[in-house]
């Protein structure tokens, strides 16, 4: 008898809005990297894992949790 499992997702995907609740874009974060889609389109536009943490470094503010 086999046991049953919970498949873990293939990426985690956030729907961003402005100050008006409009959807913006969208954001999808995947093992391999990050994309981000502009609003009613179909396009993603992706950057590496590494990319986007050079970006961050170089041009981020440092945060506090």
């Amino acid at each position: 008898m086999s046991v049953n499992s919970f498949r873990p997702r293939k990426f985690e995907e956030h729907e961003i809005v402005d100050g008006q609740n409009k959807v913006v874009g969208h954001v999808r974060v995947k093992p391999s990297g990050i994309l981000w889609s502009p609003k009613n389109r179909k396009d993603w536009f992706g950057v590496s894992l590494d990319a986007f943490a050079e970006f961050m470094e170089a041009n981020g503010k440092k945060q506090s949790k």
